[in-house]
């Protein structure tokens, strides 16, 4: 079979990528090597850490929060077997949602490893042991990331665990340790925290969620430890050993002391890294950066001018959906239109309850890059819908430019505000001022007002709720 573009994995980027391409004339072909499609995000990452999220919110609100809004329910208890298949169910809803699309877009699936032979043929090694080769005039590189562990790390996926595992764990842990205060442990932390675990992150860096702004990280961590999350920063591990169903940490403290930890499973997030295992990418030249990562140019074109590569298995930000943009952008390019992706306006977004959210620069990039600055900050405490709710953590931060009043950065923390990062986006991306996001007049009460009144913040300094 010959095809115009080839996309070797089906994940958000990937699949998205053949969907474009196909709704602008090109007979697609898409190969992923496990039986179902949506990649790492719909398998094992976004869609079922989301679907567990939710369900240990709803536990966690009746067990904490229901008696103050005048509800009275018994002692609240779960069915953790029922939470995992729920999560199990949305999961399969998902992929069957891809399935569809694919048919609906007459996109051909292939089940198996794809690796090159050359650079327009691939070979699709099944799981039978049978095998074929098909043809492409554009191949798209889109297989994604795994989780990384430290070299002195042995996980063996049953006491000391990826979020892999964690996320179809068969109980909840006693003591769960987190390797790594960023998106991945802490959402996860969050989930069994909430469902009575106790949860201790223990994280490298001085602070948590290491590349978002510091208000951000300082106000989060605020608010999970009063949740009851336990943190050690600045603390740099240097074992994990098992001992039967005990997992014994031990880390060296911000004064180089050694301190241990044990727990009854460790969870390893300290991040992921680009996965190109069995792709063949020696046969055909295809260039790595030093991190493993294939590298690209600013089409997301390698060095073999017809083999592309999107997602996390290129540079940048292990998002969703920044592979998604890379995949319309890929496709878009492929077909001779002239597409853009601007990297600085990819929101970054924490699911934890209170949410994050960020978007353009933090305030550490502005000082380190000279650019003259104003800040305004709005706390959720003060917005009617805020107490009205009960959701009265965080706040919202925009980041202008002193000059120009230009928005640079906007930072969040509170509820939805993974939601309300969108409204920070547009509005950058249309290059708008403080003053113009300032006075737009937004509906009341909603939590969107802590937007206005923090743009308003940083334009004049007067906020007027506050």
């Amino acid at each position: 079979m010959k095809y115009d573009i080839i996309v070797i994995g089906s994940g958000p980027g990937g699949y998205i990528a053949g969907i474009r391409a196909s709704q602008l004339g090109k007979k697609v072909a898409i190969i992923e090597k496990y039986s179902t499609l949506g990649g790492t995000c719909t398998n094992v990452g976004c869609i079922p850490s989301k679907a567990l999220l939710d369900s240990s919110h709803h536990f966690y609100d009746a067990t904490h929060h229901f008696e103050e809004h005048g509800i009275s329910v018994e002692k609240p208890s779960f069915d953790f077997g029922k939470m995992i298949g729920r999560k199990d169910k949305v999961v399969e809803t998902t992929t069957g949602g891809i399935k569809y699309l694919m048919d609906k877009n007459n996109i051909d699936v292939y089940e198996g490893l794809g690796s090159f032979e050359d650079a327009t043929h691939i070979k699709i090694s099944k799981n039978d042991g049978s095998s074929e080769i098909i043809e492409g005039t554009n191949i798209i590189i889109a297989t994604g990331s795994k989780p990384s562990t430290l070299p002195f790390i042995s996980v063996d996926k049953e006491r000391i665990i990826t979020s892999t595992e964690a996320l179809k764990l068969t109980e909840v842990p006693k003591h769960l340790i987190v390797i790594g205060g960023g998106v991945i442990g802490l959402e996860l932390g969050s989930v069994y925290k909430r469902l009575g675990a106790e949860v201790t992150v223990v994280e490298y860096a001085p602070k948590i969620t290491p590349t978002m702004d510091a208000d951000v990280s300082k106000e989060l961590q605020k608010v999970l430890k009063k949740q009851g999350m336990k943190f050690n920063v600045g603390h740099g591990v240097t074992s994990v050993e098992r001992n039967g169903n005990e997992v014994i940490v031990k880390a060296n403290n911000k004064k180089g002391v050694e301190v241990e930890f044990k727990g009854d499973y460790c969870l390893v997030a300290v991040g992921r890294k680009a996965y190109t295992e069995g792709l063949g990418l020696e046969k055909v030249g295809v260039e790595v950066n030093e991190r493993g990562q294939v590298s690209v140019n600013e089409h997301l074109q390698t060095n073999i001018s017809n083999i592309y590569a999107i997602g996390d298995v290129v540079a940048g930000a292990m998002l969703a959906h920044k592979a998604e943009e890379e995949g319309v952008n890929v496709a878009e390019y492929l077909a001779g239109e002239k597409p853009h992706i601007d990297y600085n306006l990819i929101p970054g977004i924490v699911y934890t309850w209170p949410e994050v959210a960020a978007v353009g620069k933090t305030e550490q990039e502005l000082k380190d890059t000279g650019i003259d600055y104003k800040s305004g900050k709005f706390s959720m405490r003060a917005l009617g819908r805020s107490r009205a709710s009960g959701d009265i953590d965080g706040f919202v931060k925009v980041l202008a430019d002193k000059n120009t009043d230009e928005i640079l950065g906007v930072h969040m923390v509170g509820a939805r505000v993974a939601d309300l990062i969108m409204e920070a986006a547009v509005a950058m991306e249309f290059r708008a001022s403080a003053e113009d996001l300032a006075r737009i007049c937004h509906g009341h009460p909603t939590y969107a007002e802590a937007v206005k009144e923090a743009a308003k913040a940083a334009w004049d300094g007067k906020a007027l709720n506050a």
